[in-house]
């Protein structure tokens, strides 16, 4: 059974930067995607952003697209979220999650592996 353990969160000043680990506890099939999804209290879990493990592609959600940035590292089974230009509206839990199956999606219902969250606040 992999699990997910995400690193990196923080405090930030608006306009700064963090990066974002998720390390996988074992190997990440192939099939996998692998995403991100932040949540701010009082509001829903969001999507940001997502990568397939085996191919080039790549979502963002419109509110991070060109300064949020998602890699992976096979060597390391672990994903990257580079956060720039940070903003105050940034602040939330972020969690990494992966889908196993070979859908690509941007919901959080097609995620069945889910880490325990990192804490980014963003001061403005």
């Amino acid at each position: 059974q992999v699990t997910l353990v995400e690193s990196g969160g923080g405090l930030a000043q608006a306009g700064g930067s963090l990066r974002l680990s998720c390390a996988a506890s074992g190997s990440i099939s192939s099939s996998y995607t692998m995403g991100w999804f932040r949540q701010a209290p009082g509001k829903e879990r969001e999507f940001v952003s997502a990568i397939r493990w085996s191919g080039p592609n790549t979502l963002y959600a419109d509110s991070v697209k060109g300064r949020f940035t998602i890699s992976r590292d096979y060597a390391h089974d672990t994903v990257y979220l580079q956060m720039n230009t940070l903003k105050s509206e940034d602040t939330a839990v972020y969690y990494c999650a992966a889908d196993r199956g070979w859908t690509f999606s941007t919901s959080a219902d097609k995620y069945d592996l889910w880490g325990q969250g990192t804490q980014v606040t963003v001061s403005s």
